[in-house]
């Protein structure tokens, strides 16, 4: 299934999607991807009604040994053997990487288990405003410069607020001396961050009407495993109204 033009439609309809694929990726990770010990959650911001992210947490009594081995005996993929096949590799220079850092609040799960990733879908929301983006960016700073890894999914193209898409304010707020631009029409953006010190991004820009490759998701600086975007991707938009679905169709057909 083709990548949709969500512009198309009401940020309402969107959530609608937004809400599933959340749901849908949760399915997936929880039931094959994410090695033992690891798990995942939506979690809800303060003044939404909804799951706004997606949290990966790990046993708090889990040794680094007993994580190790896990993740060697299960599906995860060493960068050392085989880093992520995107389009775009970029790693924060050392001198650069947070040279003004900010205090920030994180928000973790109560119950005191390790937070490692968040999974976060963009929506026109978080770009619709100098405010609305300001605050996307603190959250996705603060959590890479915190050692939680990141995987951003940006559905939507570039605005006026991110000509250089939703990686390239990411990336300028990281390394302000290694500006990010797209490398061809490719206008929307998937954008894995391994918290590593100092940083690296995997960005692979897509288009309207491509099919959504697998993404590294990182568990630890050196293994990720990779998120079936695709087939999570058809699963929520069953979710969606028919005319909604048949709306996109026409418009991406």
């Amino acid at each position: 299934m083709p990548m949709h033009d969500w512009t198309r439609v009401s940020a309402v309809s969107f959530y609608t999607f937004h809400t599933a694929w959340i749901t849908e990726i949760a399915r997936a990770l929880n039931n094959g991807v994410l090695p033992g010990g690891f798990y995942a959650e939506s979690e809800q911001v303060a003044g939404q009604t909804g799951p706004d992210v997606l949290a990966l947490d790990a046993d708090p009594d889990w040794t680094v040994k007993g994580r190790m081995h896990d993740l060697e005996i299960s599906g995860a993929t060493t960068t050392l053997a085989e880093p992520p096949r995107v389009s775009i590799t970029q790693v924060a220079s050392e001198q650069e990487a947070y040279a003004e850092k900010r205090n920030r609040l994180v928000i973790r799960h109560s119950s005191g288990d390790e937070l490692i990733a968040y999974i976060e879908i963009v929506s026109s929301g978080n770009k619709s405003s100098r405010r609305a983006l300001d605050r996307f960016l603190d959250k996705a700073c603060s959590a890479i410069e915190q050692g939680i890894h990141l995987l951003v999914i940006d559905p939507y193209p570039p605005g006026t607020l991110d000509p250089n898409g939703i990686h390239g304010a990411i990336w300028s707020e990281i390394d302000p001396g290694a500006p990010f631009g797209f490398p061809d029409d490719r206008r929307l953006t998937l954008a894995s961050y391994c918290a590593a010190r100092p940083p690296q991004a995997y960005v692979e820009p897509l288009a309207v009407g491509t099919e959504l490759p697998g993404i590294a998701l990182f568990l630890d600086p050196q293994w990720y495993v990779t998120v079936p975007l695709e087939t999570t991707y058809c699963a929520a938009w069953e979710a969606i109204p028919a005319r909604w679905r048949q709306l996109l169709s026409e418009v991406d057909s």
